[in-house]
């Protein structure tokens, strides 16, 4: 199953932690949606928004992966799963239940994705953006 890491699941050594299976595909852009910081967790989170793109790691995850990725977003009640089509195929990835203010993520979790974003060659403005209220 293909999946799309947009937070700290970009961290290749913390993914790969979580989820041995998984493997580093490529980075590509979720259009249509902007990175947020908007729960009370302080995590990351995507939302619709016309226009703009959330950039990401794409992984080739193992059934087993999903499941211990539903723990660890604990699914369904703090994320649940959104679908989307890349290049003709469904990619899954989790999107936050219930929305807050924009809450500024820890130093610890903010450092995990932002060696995520290093990992997966993406572009840091799209997070900047995301932290500035």
């Amino acid at each position: 199953m293909l999946y799309f890491a947009y937070g700290s699941n970009l961290h290749h050594f913390q993914m790969k932690r979580r989820c041995k299976d998984s493997i580093f595909i490529k980075k590509i852009n979720l259009k249509d949606f902007r990175l947020t910081f908007r729960s009370k967790y302080r995590a990351a989170d995507i939302e619709p928004k016309k226009n703009s793109i959330v950039p990401g790691g794409l992984f080739e995850i193992s059934k087993s992966d999903e499941k211990k990725l539903d723990v660890y977003e604990d699914f369904p009640i703090l994320y649940k799963k959104y679908y989307f089509l890349y290049n003709g195929k469904k990619i899954m990835t989790y999107t936050m239940v219930k929305k807050t203010s924009f809450m500024f993520p820890t130093d610890r979790y903010l450092n995990i994705v932002k060696q995520g974003y290093k990992d997966c060659k993406l572009d840091k403005k799209y997070l900047n953006q995301a932290l500035i209220k």
